[in-house]
């Protein structure tokens, strides 16, 4: 049976990041698979913003104006 890969705790931080921004796409009217897909798609650009320091709810409001 293969081991879970362990993640740093950088990279955990950063889904759990992306998890909270998906949350917040959708409570602003996206669906869960078009949140996902969006994240999936702009994945470099939702990284450069969580390193930037924004909160999930910031990085989601950019979205939505871009």
């Amino acid at each position: 049976m293969a081991k879970k890969e362990k993640l740093d705790p950088e990279t955990e931080a950063l889904i759990n990041w992306c998890i909270e921004v998906e949350g917040h796409l959708v409570a602003g009217g996206a669906t869960v698979a078009q949140a996902q897909d969006y994240i999936e798609e702009q994945v470099e650009w939702f990284t450069d913003l969580f390193y930037d320091g924004l909160t999930p709810e910031e990085a989601a409001q950019k979205a939505f104006e871009g």
